[in-house]
């Protein structure tokens, strides 16, 4: 996983993360941050981008890039278009990804598209945008994105407020049946990585988030 930033207003940015899967010298790329020159370069040391994953609707404003700079497929789920912008290749939903041993999750029952996409390594990784994220320190954000950020309540194993507010309440329903996904790990697209804990975590960002 590769960590970069996002500005919502001057002197106001957060942290992202990238997540790179290997097969062989192909590089899939989920939740993608346009890298540095020198990112770019141990990018291309660990091998090729051949596609680019949406897998959150508030996301992709990095991924024309990865298509017009490696002419990487773009896979979005079903739903998500770009405004001026390069055309989906594929939709990333159940059975169909770009990741050999992975599992597609979509969010059913919210108001807008969205996927977490389960990785079948060390038990279980599970790659998620806005939905469930894990921050443990604000050390890549800047002075202002940390004073909103921890005005907003962010923190450990929790889902994120705007995020659940934008989908609707009904989205509970998606993350009791996400509890049944065997996985242990989490790889957020905001945060940092949550390693062995992540279901227990992700019942405690539940209750916390829509009451026992």
């Amino acid at each position: 996983m590769r960590t970069g930033g996002f500005s919502f207003a001057p002197g106001v940015s957060v942290s992202r993360n990238m997540t790179i899967v290997r097969q062989g010298s192909e590089l899939t790329i989920l939740n993608s941050l346009r890298p540095t020159d020198e990112g770019e370069a141990a990018l291309l040391a660990l091998g090729t981008p051949k596609h680019v994953v949406r897998v959150g609707f508030a996301h992709g404003a990095d991924d024309p890039w990865f298509v017009d700079r490696f002419g990487a497929r773009l896979w979005a789920p079903p739903g998500i278009e770009y405004a001026g912008g390069p055309a989906v290749n594929e939709q990333i939903v159940r059975g169909h990804s770009p990741i050999e041993a992975s599992e597609v999750f979509a969010f059913e029952n919210g108001a807008k598209p969205e996927v977490a996409v389960r990785l079948d390594t060390a038990g279980g990784a599970l790659v998620t945008c806005d939905s469930y994220q894990h921050w443990t320190n604000f050390d890549d954000c800047s002075f202002l994105g940390r004073l909103m950020m921890r005005a907003m309540g962010f923190g450990p194993t929790l889902i994120g407020g705007p995020w659940a507010k934008m989908m609707g309440p009904n989205v509970r329903k998606d993350f009791e049946r996400l509890l049944e996904l065997p996985f242990q790990h989490l790889l957020p697209a905001h945060g940092t990585v949550l390693k062995d804990n992540a279901v227990v975590g992700l019942k405690s960002a539940i209750q916390a988030r829509y009451g026992p």
